[in-house]
C-alpha cells in the first residue's frame, strides 16, 4: 500500500470517529425513573465489551522451544595397513598399504 492511501484511510477513520462522537454526545430528553436502566445498560455493555475483547485477544503465545539439534555422527576412523593384494602386472601377490575404515 502506498503512504498516501494510508493517510487517506487514517483521515477517513478520524473523521468518522469525530462524527460518531458528536452524535453520541448529543443529549437526549431527560425522563425521570430511567437511571437504573441506563446504568444497567452501561454496565452490561462494558461487561460484554470486556468479554469480546478478551476473546479476540486469544490465548498466550506458546513458549519458545529449546530443542537441541541431534549430535553429529561419530567420526569415521580410517588408517592404512599392509595387505597382500594380487597385482596382475607382476602376476603375483604384492604387499600394498591399503586404507581400512571402521
Amino acid at each position: 500500500m502506498r503512504v498516501s492511501h494510508l493517510n487517506d484511510s487514517f483521515k477517513f477513520a478520524i473523521g468518522t470517529a469525530i462524527v460518531l462522537g458528536v452524535a453520541a454526545a448529543t443529549p437526549a430528553p431527560a425522563k425521570a425513573g430511567d437511571g437504573g436502566a441506563i446504568a444497567a445498560g452501561v454496565i452490561g455493555g462494558l461487561a460484554l465489551g470486556a468479554l469480546a475483547g478478551s476473546a479476540a485477544a486469544g490465548a498466550y503465545a506458546p513458549p519458545p522451544s529449546y530443542a537441541y539439534a541431534p549430535p553429529p555422527p561419530p567420526p569415521v576412523r580410517c588408517w592404512r595397513e599392509p595387505r597382500e593384494v594380487w597385482d596382475p602386472r607382476f602376476d603375483a601377490y604384492v604387499v600394498h598399504r591399503v586404507r581400512v575404515c571402521e
